[in-house]
């Protein structure tokens, strides 16, 4: 990650976090990466963990992706418990990685059908993974497992769940694409990549046909969002545009599974 993205590994307390999002007049989603490798107690103490930093900081945390395995039993228990007692918005993070296979196997059945029952979205990540990136092996992630291909069978086989499509497609953006404009229960969030090497395409139609179905993401804090925001910026959309994409989406979003 330190070499991907040329980032210099500072960190900063929770507080000062926290007051960065505040300054910044930013609402945000935080989500565990590999949770799912864990015990379930180990589990059950992140969760908790992020849980509390939620309550402290209401004004800034608008809830949590939780990601688990969804083969162990005790980890869909953990699901279970997230999704009826975290605070805010939590939804599942859904990692090809895991021993389920890719989210359209049906070891993924229960926890996707929890998701729709909670009226609660799943994020699926689509396209090259930074993790692994130049190393021998890539850590033994095979890109295959993030085609957005598997975006479109899960939105087609549950069309009460609502999908959200996490970083850039690449190299299947086109696909990505029309995904997107095919169904109407699947939208794109862009965290990892600045938006100066979008291609062509996913700009043109982002401020097109995609203006509603974008969201901003950044990947704090290898790219920040107040970085990224300055990107969009230059890259010369409209301010409307802008507006749609890093809030409006999102608050038509909220609103549309009960949450402000």
């Amino acid at each position: 990650m330190k070499g991907y993205f040329k980032w210099e590994m500072s960190f900063v307390s929770e507080e000062e976090q926290a007051a960065q999002f505040r300054r910044d007049n930013a609402r945000v989603m935080l989500d565990f990466a590999f949770t799912y490798r864990m015990d379930v107690g180990a589990v059950r103490d992140q969760h908790d963990y992020a849980f509390g930093y939620a309550r402290k900081h209401p004004d800034v945390v608008l809830g949590n992706w939780i990601g688990i395995d969804p083969t162990k039993a005790d980890h869909v228990r953990e699901l279970e418990r997230c999704l009826r007692d975290g605070p805010g918005l939590v939804g599942l993070s859904v990692h090809s990685l895991t021993p389920a296979g890719t989210p359209d196997q049906p070891a993924w059945d229960r926890c996707l059908r929890m998701c729709i029952e909670a009226n609660r979205p799943v994020l699926m990540h689509v396209g090259m993974s930074a993790t692994g990136a130049g190393t021998r092996g890539g850590l033994g992630i095979t890109l295959e497992g993030s085609h957005p291909k598997y975006v479109d069978r899960v939105a087609a086989k549950y069309p009460d769940l609502n999908v959200i499509a996490a970083r850039v497609a690449w190299p299947w953006q086109s696909e990505m694409i029309a995904i997107a404009l095919h169904k109407a229960n699947v939208w794109m969030e862009l965290h990892g990549w600045s938006p100066r090497y979008f291609s062509d395409e996913l700009k043109r139609e982002i401020a097109k046909r995609l203006r509603k179905k974008t969201f901003f993401g950044a990947d704090y804090p290898m790219l920040g969002h107040g970085r990224l925001a300055r990107d969009w910026v230059e890259q010369g959309f409209e301010q409307d545009v802008l507006d749609d994409v890093f809030s409006r989406n999102a608050d038509s979003f909220l609103a549309s599974i009960g949450l402000q």
